[in-house]
């Protein structure tokens, strides 16, 4: 029998898919991928990640405004967000958090609408799926700054140091590893090395973050196991351990249903 495992972050929604998403969920069950969490950017997004979800029994879905996507965000946004929120198959609020890459949305504005998720996602007593790209900082102080001293989620496509994932773990959220954690240079292996694995999950980020061998190409669900096979290696344990240990961490998180994993 196959090893199970979770891709926690996927764009299955996104137009690199368009041609054959079934066949790339197909391939992912094929290859032991029980359940796919499908992420949103914006309201339109979570939409489509929604239908996806109530088309196919192993696909979940996570609503969200990104940081990048945030600029314009109105009241009628926040509104929406929050009614498809409340969707059966909805388990997380996401991606939300910041980004200081790319710069297309100021900071101010992109703590405001991280901040407004926050709150939403307590109220509906959801994890929340936080994007940190070059905002590690202005993340930490932004939840300083808003008394948020322990938050329910993870920080997906994690590429920080140690000091910072222990920040991280102290706040009580799980940390994700996506691609670069195969990539030749990465120093995240010395990073993973240290965190517990009740605190680690894995991910795709498809079609983004291609894991080595297939790096350089479209990525999706199926590859999260190179991932597993990359962690099972830094661990010093088996692919089968890896897969059931951060499985559970996800059907914990995101409260997923279990029937599916037997």
């Amino acid at each position: 029998m196959l090893a199970q495992i979770i891709d926690t972050h996927a764009h299955l929604q996104l137009n690199h898919f368009d041609a054959d998403r079934d066949e790339v969920i197909q391939r992912a069950h094929a290859a032991g991928v029980a359940a796919i969490l499908c992420i949103s950017t914006d309201v339109p997004s979570s939409r489509a990640a929604i239908a996806l979800a109530e088309q196919h029994a192993q696909v979940y879905a996570a609503v969200g405004i990104h940081p990048n996507d945030c600029g314009a965000t109105s009241e009628e946004d926040f509104k929406q967000i929050t009614e498809l929120a409340q969707h059966p198959k909805v388990v997380a609020i996401g991606e939300i958090g910041m980004d200081d890459y790319w710069k297309t949305v100021p900071l101010p504005k992109q703590a405001e609408v991280f901040v407004r998720q926050l709150e939403l996602a307590a109220q509906l007593n959801k994890p929340v799926i936080i994007h940190n790209r070059e905002a590690g900082a202005a993340i930490m102080d932004t939840l300083r700054g808003h008394d948020v001293t322990k938050l329910t989620g993870v920080f997906h496509c994690f590429s920080e140091d140690w000091n910072y994932a222990e920040l991280v773990l102290n706040l009580g959220c799980h940390v994700s590893f996506t691609g670069n954690l195969t990539y030749k240079k990465s120093v995240l292996p010395e990073v993973a090395k240290q965190i517990p694995l009740e605190r680690i999950m894995l991910e795709t980020d498809s079609p983004y973050m291609t894991p080595v061998p297939h790096r350089g190409k479209r990525n999706e669900p199926a590859y999260v196991m190179h991932i597993a096979e990359k962690l099972a290696e830094i661990k010093g344990l088996s692919l089968a351990e890896i897969c059931h240990r951060t499985t559970q961490n996800a059907v914990a998180l995101f409260g997923l249903d279990v029937g599916l994993l037997s």
